[in-house]
């Protein structure tokens, strides 16, 4: 059988990953967005793993929410990202710092 404290190490490296991810790559906004999802997943993890050893739904159900949330922003994430591509011609990061007023 799994134990609880494997899941939470599974967790915690996909969270390291994410992190790590978000800090050596700063140039492109798709995997920024991916990372992101990434800590998203690590934390959904969590409240799986949670909800099943404490025998209670409430994890479960806070990760539907998450779900929908995680779904929602790489929705309108892509779209930004699209119609900056289509003005600009880059998704680079450094390119998109001189939108700043």
């Amino acid at each position: 059988m799994i134990a609880l404290s494997d899941y939470l190490i599974l967790s915690g490296i996909l969270f390291c990953l994410a992190v790590a991810g978000i800090f050596l790559n700063r140039k492109n906004v798709i995997i920024l967005l991916m990372c992101i999802e990434l800590m998203l997943l690590a934390v959904n993890t969590n409240f799986i793993a949670f909800s099943h050893f404490l025998q209670d739904m409430t994890g479960q159900v806070f990760v539907f929410f998450i779900l929908t949330v995680a779904a929602a922003e790489a929705a309108i994430g892509l779209a930004i990202l699209v119609v900056l591509f289509r003005n600009r011609r880059t998704i680079n990061v450094q390119d998109l710092d001189r939108l700043k007023g």
